[in-house]
């Protein structure tokens, strides 16, 4: 795996928090940081203890709760190299990041100092509306921060050391025409590439469902050799969310699914990296599907991890959309696929 910057967000007493879509409530300096509560989830199947699931081993997750309106719309998560702390983004304009508890076999118990900072614009200014700092997408590339927000379309630049305290030092082209995007269906992916990719360090980013003439996804390279604007093939009724480069340069895309009559579901794709590139229309099969009959729910991040035994990691985080009706989940699982 590509090396790893973590650091712990700075607390800012300023911090506001984004109830749904209207409601604005401001929080107590001394809620920056705020305790959660984790209820364990040992089974991935409701009413089953089966653990395979395809290429996946589920390994167990977290339910996190608060008495606190700053936990919630988790859009995306990036663990440490060691695996131990986090940070990501909610859709709302907020980093936030923790640690994690886990037990003698790496499973997860807990999260601990869990923070929420305010995401800056260049002008080191805040803002309750959720247009300017929607962020969906969020990449470590050495010692930045890089995150995708999906309304006002871009991909700014922070560096990884106190991003929570800082504002962005750059952006990058989009090369995506920002006539493309649509409506609330932007930016969603944002992942660097791995040494072994043919696009090692290259930035690609994926939309939500920003759709050209054919119905195909709007997606690109951003840097390097080979960048330029290519396509991801849309199977409805799903749109993506995430994803992620495997060590060997595929890349998993998180995907999900909503209807009134057929609940939430989600799935993962996996696409070969050496399809990637200008002009191309790339996709690949479902290596992992998943409803209500599981424990999901709108499942937003994903990220690919090694841990200490050179296991490859996937971990879900679901956006709760500050909803009463609606969870915040940690889930991981054992990738057992071909990952070199």
């Amino acid at each position: 795996m590509r090396p790893r910057t973590m650091a712990r967000l700075s607390i800012i007493a300023s911090a506001v928090c984004v109830l749904g879509a209207s409601v604005v409530m401001p929080l107590r300096a001394d809620d920056a940081t705020i305790d959660i509560r984790a209820r364990q989830i040992n089974s991935f199947k409701v009413g089953s203890d089966e653990t395979r699931f395809g290429d996946f081993e589920f390994l167990g997750g977290l339910e996190l709760s608060s008495s606190s309106l700053a936990l919630g719309a988790m859009s995306s998560i990036r663990l440490s190299e060691d695996r131990t702390s986090f940070l990501g983004v909610m859709d709302t304009g907020f980093w936030y990041a923790g640690q994690f508890e886990r037990d003698d076999n790496g499973v997860l118990t807990g999260v601990t100092n869990f923070s929420v900072s305010p995401i800056l614009d260049a002008d080191g200014a805040a803002s309750t509306q959720k247009w300017r700092f929607d962020a969906e997408g969020l990449a470590l590339r050495g010692d930045e921060v890089l995150v995708s927000f999906e309304r006002n379309s871009r991909v700014d630049i922070y560096p990884a050391r106190a991003p929570g305290d800082s504002r962005p030092t750059g952006s990058l082209p989009l090369l995506i025409p920002l006539k493309e995007f649509r409506s609330n269906r932007g930016l969603e992916t944002i992942t660097v590439a791995p040494d072994a990719s043919a696009h090692a360090g290259a930035v690609v980013v994926v939309s939500e469902k920003s759709l050209n003439a054919s119905g195909d996804i709007y997606a690109a390279i951003l840097t390097g050799p080979s960048k330029g604007v290519f396509f991801v093939k849309r199977h409805p009724p799903y749109d993506i969310t995430d994803g992620d480069f495997l060590p060997n340069g595929d890349l998993l895309l998180l995907e999900r699914r909503f209807s009134i009559a057929e609940g939430i579901g989600m799935r993962i794709r996996r696409i070969e990296g050496s399809r990637l590139g200008k002009g191309n229309l790339v996709d690949g099969p479902i290596v992992l599907e998943a409803d209500f009959g599981e424990q999901i729910d709108n499942m937003e991040g994903l990220d690919v991890t090694t841990d200490r035994n050179g296991q490859v990691i996937v971990t879900l985080v679901s956006d709760d959309n500050h909803s009463i009706l609606q969870r915040n989940l940690m889930l991981e699982f054992r990738y057992l696929g071909e990952t070199q």
